[in-house]
């Protein structure tokens, strides 16, 4: 009988103990977000050189963006009472999708006339920023990495992941959006 009552009063007061942290099994070193910044560099390099061979190759004065990409006016419009889009702004315009060695993914005619108001619908980041700097009757074109334009996903249709693009967009007409 001691021995029982030893035993019973043994398991109350283990019973009665606090719960413990478990340890976690295996601890995460930060290697695969590493490898991913690596890859990203390199990636973000071959596509750097490959746009500046295409810039070095044509005579055209481009001017890099604070956004990241490049572009020159095909056709600038000097007057100063036009004024490029600002936030609302309907803005009415067609462009076409072209791979870095020229071949065309979407033409102007398979993508038709496009209206986008400025800042309120989706639009892949590229081109979105480069309409801000277009006014109306104003063609350029535009060389944009990968991360500017369809990024890592593509656009589940003719543009791969990871695809740097030329497109070229003519702005014709912005209406102002009150």
């Amino acid at each position: 009988m001691n021995k029982f009552l030893i035993l019973t009063l043994t398991l109350l007061i283990a019973a009665c103990k606090s719960p413990e942290a478990r340890k976690p099994i295996s601890s995460k070193s930060g290697s695969f977000i590493n490898a991913s910044i690596e890859r990203n560099k390199k990636l973000n390099a071959q596509e750097q050189t490959a746009i500046e061979k295409i810039m070095a190759e044509q005579n055209n004065s481009y001017i890099a963006s604070k956004s990241g990409f490049w572009y020159f006016y095909n056709n600038k419009v000097e007057n100063d009472s036009l004024k490029t889009p600002d936030f609302g702004d309907l803005i009415n315009y067609n462009y076409n999708v072209k791979r870095l060695n020229g071949d065309i993914i979407y033409s102007k005619e398979e993508i038709k006339t496009q209206n986008y108001i400025m800042d309120k619908q989706e639009l892949f980041t590229g081109l979105r920023e480069g309409l801000k700097l277009l006014k109306t009757g104003e063609t350029a074109t535009f060389l944009f990495p990968s991360q500017k334009a369809y990024g890592y996903y593509g656009d589940e249709n003719k543009i791969s992941h990871n695809t740097p693009i030329i497109c070229e967009v003519t702005v014709n007409s912005i209406t102002t959006q009150n």
